[in-house]
């Protein structure tokens, strides 16, 4: 799994160990290469032509400039006509050289989305794809904050350092050459100014890494202010609370102290930068100098010293891009890293995408001793809970808050697996199924239920998008829920967005979205349904209408629904009650009565609420 990100000095110390080796660069190149080659092979290959035309270009213009100088002194009074050639040679050299770095730009930036989207695709597939527990770890949002704001794009960087090295490279032996032709000794001197580069950019690509590392938390914390002051469910309560100048000051702390720090690290990174560029500029002067002198012992001449001086000053700067690409390689590897660990969950995922497909129907679900505790907490959310649902029920979970209702839902419901027991369909553990298999022959629809800002037809069938939407399933699973009357009376009928972030769109009230949820669930068609509080934004009618049509809605499917109202739950097969993860008692609400235990005192305590508030209600009704 690597290393937690919840001890960010185990990550720096990895970066630190990390050698600069050849072995290594080679690794990275191949990885970043595979990664934008399955990306856009068409435009890699451009993008490789035009380096090295560029190359070619860079190289002749040494060449064309030795021509063209030449040319100028062996006939200052012949006029233009000798020079003409060399010069409109030049000028066209110079043009290719200004084309392919113009095309160049808009071929990687065409490439650099290319990549974007194929490795958005790849972490995305992992969001949605880990285990739900990755969901209660602060390292996963910790590893995916930072996976999504840098190394989405590092292998794309990769893959420019890699250019900027090709074509460095390629430029560098063409201006080399002619450089060597003109005197072999300032080659290895301008080789040697690319050594202070290569030197301080080791430093630079293991500072860029851990401050990303050590800011992370802030960073995502910002975020969530920043959500706080924009989002759309947030806005109500911070103006009512008048939140708004509050959680702007700590905002603006958190801000302060990131570019308190930013400057720390920035001004590290310019001394270093500085230095390279200073201990390069040394070496160049170096170089220069040796140039003068053999110009004025005559072992070059004025055109070739005109000549030379240009391809030092190219090829200086072509071991500037050199190293840079390097740098750029090394400082992207450490985040490559990091998202390879992330990806790596994914793999883990899939590979527990394994085992036989679940049937489609059952006769008996049974809940064995089931034991549970969430990643990070102390205490058992269920303790050795016993349970059964046999086909065509209807079963009721009840208990106060914190009892397990919600946790024992989502085992049954396949997204998570028990620490200890089993749950079995018709005598075969689940753990046996695979899981995406099993959980599509559940539907499910919880309190906090997701409202989509898409249609209404889209709302209720994403409840099966492995299959074309059927309109009329819409229809019959929106009238069974009692959705039907509130989306035709949109302005566009179920074809409405339901959302007014987008032009056009229409909200729904509370109970509305309440059914269009409940609604999905029946599209689905799945032989469980497990219904968390589906009558919590319902007024009493249409609690009382909901419960009344359920049994005929669900046509013979097995449902298991929460709720704190007792009155729901009447009508229920058998009720199970849970008290501290346990199943404290279990049976028909006329068997949970007689009993005369903990479903009795609060059945009695809730109908003794419901009686006093309707008699202290005012005769008006307001």
């Amino acid at each position: 799994m690597g290393i937690s990100d919840s001890d960010p000095l185990a990550l720096r110390v990895a970066a630190r160990s990390d050698r600069k080796s050849f072995g290594r660069l080679v690794t990275l190149v191949r990885t970043s290469l595979s990664l934008v080659w399955s990306s856009g092979r068409g435009l890699l290959l451009w993008m490789i032509g035009l380096n090295l035309l560029g190359a070619l270009a860079l190289a002749l213009q040494v060449v064309a400039i030795q021509v063209t100088l030449e040319a100028i002194l062996r006939s200052p009074d012949a006029g233009a006509g000798p020079v003409l050639a060399p010069v409109l040679g030049l000028a066209a050299i110079t043009a290719v050289s200004a084309v392919t770095t113009t095309l160049g730009g808009q071929l990687q930036r065409l490439l650099g989305e290319s990549v974007a989207r194929s490795m958005w695709q790849r972490v995305l597939a992992v969001a949605t794809g880990v285990n739900l527990s990755s969901f209660e770890s602060p390292d996963f949002y910790n590893r995916l904050s930072r996976v999504q704001t840098n190394a989405i794009v590092r292998p794309y960087q990769v893959t420019q350092g890699l250019f900027a090295m090709a074509g460095a490279g390629a430029a560098g032996v063409g201006v080399g050459l002619a450089l060597v032709s003109i005197s072999p000794i300032l080659l290895p001197l301008i080789v040697v100014g690319g050594i202070p580069l290569l030197i301080t950019s080791r430093r630079e690509s293991r500072l860029e890494f851990e401050f990303s590392v050590r800011e992370t938390p802030a960073v995502r914390m910002r975020g969530y202010f920043t959500l706080l002051q924009t989002g759309r469910d947030e806005a109500k309560e911070v103006r009512a609370f008048g939140l708004g100048p509050w959680l702007r000051e700590r905002f603006d702390a958190l801000y302060d102290t990131y570019l308190r720090d930013l400057r720390s690290h920035v001004r590290r990174r310019a001394v270093l930068s500085v230095l390279g560029q200073l201990g390069a500029a040394v070496m160049l002067g170096v170089t220069l100098l040796a140039l003068v002198w053999l110009i004025v012992q005559g072992r070059i001449g004025i055109a070739g010293a005109g000549a030379a001086l240009v391809a030092v000053r190219m090829l200086a700067s072509q071991v500037q891009i050199l190293f840079g690409g390097v740098q750029t390689i090394f400082e992207s590897g450490l985040f490559l890293d990091d998202l390879s660990t992330f990806l790596a969950e994914g793999t883990a995922a899939e590979e527990e995408e394994s085992g036989v497909e679940a049937p489609q129907s059952f006769g008996l679900i049974r809940v064995e001793d089931v034991h549970f505790r969430y990643p990070g907490s102390e205490t058992d959310a269920l303790r050795g809970v016993d349970a059964e649902l046999h086909a065509g029920e209807l079963i009721a979970l009840v208990g106060e808050n914190g009892s397990g209702k919600t946790t024992l839902a989502k085992l049954l419901a396949g997204l998570y697996r028990p620490d200890k027991g089993r749950i079995t369909w018709d005598g075969r553990d689940v753990t046996s199924f695979r899981p995406s298999s099993l959980r599509r022959q559940i539907s499910v629809v919880f309190q906090d239920f997701v409202r989509y800002a898409l249609s209404g037809t889209e709302n209720i069938s994403v409840g099966r998008v492995s299959e074309p939407i059927d309109l009329e399933r819409v229809r019959s699973a929106a009238a069974a829920a009692g959705a039907e009357q509130d989306l035709a009376a949109l302005p566009n009928g179920f074809d409405t967005t339901l959302s007014k972030m987008f032009t056009g769109g229409q909200d729904l009230s509370g109970g509305q979205w309440q059914r269009v949820a409940v609604a999905r669930s029946f599209y689905r068609d799945a032989p469980l349904v497990i219904l968390d509080e589906p009558s919590a934004a319902l007024d009493p009618r249409a609690e009382h209408d909901l419960f009344a049509t359920l049994r005929r809605a669900l046509h013979g499917r097995t449902a298991l629904f929460i709720s704190h109202r007792f009155s729901t739950v009447r009508g229920a097969d058998r009720i199970y009650v849970l008290e501290a993860g346990e199943v404290v008692e279990e049976g028909s609400h006329d068997d949970l009565i007689a009993l005369n235990g903990r479903y009795a005192e609060l059945f009695r305590l809730q109908s003794a609420a419901f009686v006093a508030s309707a008699e202290d209600a005012p005769a008006d009704g307001l």
